[in-house]
C-alpha cells in the first residue's frame, strides 16, 4: 500500500473523535508542512515526506504492539498519539521548522548533495517538539490524560526534561516510546 493509502486507513480508525479528527488533520493538512517536511535533518527519513512515513510507521508498530501487550488500548488513541507525537516539527503554520538546504556552487559543479540536507528554521520561537505538537492541537481535538502524557515523554529517557516522568509512565507512552525508537532506529534505517 502507498503511503497516503496507508495514512487515510490509519485516520478512518479514529471513530469516536471523527469530526475533530478530521478538522484537525484538515489543519495540518493544509496549513503547515506536515505532508511535505522530513522526520529530522540529517537522521531517520531526512527526506521530502520523511515525517508523514515516519509518524504512519509509528502508527503501524504501535498498533501491532498493543494488540500484543496491551490490548486494552483503543485504537483510536493508538493512531492519535501516532500521528501526532512529532507534530510539532512541522514548525508553525506557513513556517516550517526543518529548511532545505541549496548546495553550494562547489556542490552542484561537482554534483554533489549539501549535507545536512536540511536546517532548523532559525526564525521560529523554540519550542520542543512535544510542545509545540500539543500547541498546534491546542483545543483542536480533546486528548485524554494519558495521550497528553504519551504525547510529551514519547522520547523517553532520552531526552532530559523527562526524567521526571521515569516509572510514572503510563502503558500508551511505554508504546509509543518503543514504537517511536523501533521505527526510527531499525524500519527506517
Amino acid at each position: 500500500m502507498e503511503l497516503l493509502e496507508r495514512y487515510e486507513s490509519l485516520k478512518a480508525k479514529v471513530i469516536n473523535r471523527r469530526t475533530d479528527i478530521v478538522a484537525l488533520m484538515n489543519f495540518v493538512e493544509n496549513e503547515t508542512a506536515y505532508m511535505t517536511a522530513p522526520a529530522s535533518t540529517k537522521f531517520h527519513l531526512c527526506k521530502e515526506q520523511g515525517l508523514l512515513e515516519h509518524s504512519v510507521n509509528v502508527a503501524e508498530t504501535l498498533l501491532s504492539v498493543k494488540k500484543v501487550l496491551a490490548p486494552e488500548i483503543s485504537d483510536e488513541s493508538c493512531v492519535i498519539v501516532a500521528l501526532l507525537h512529532d507534530l510539532g516539527k512541522v514548525g508553525m503554520p506557513n513556517k516550517p521548522q526543518y529548511i532545505k538546504v541549496e548546495p553550494s556552487n562547489k556542490q552542484k559543479q561537482y554534483g554533489l548533495s549539501p549535507y545536512p540536507p536540511y536546517k532548523f528554521n532559525s526564525d521560529l520561537i523554540y519550542l520542543s517538539v512535544p510542545v509545540r505538537s500539543l500547541y498546534l492541537i491546542g483545543g483542536r481535538i480533546a486528548l485524554t490524560e494519558e495521550e497528553v502524557q504519551a504525547i510529551i515523554y514519547h522520547d523517553g529517557q532520552y531526552v532530559e526534561d523527562n526524567r521526571s516522568v521515569a516509572m510514572r509512565e503510563e502503558k500508551l507512552t511505554l508504546l509509543l516510546h518503543y514504537s517511536d525508537l523501533w521505527c526510527g532506529r531499525i524500519v527506517e534505517r
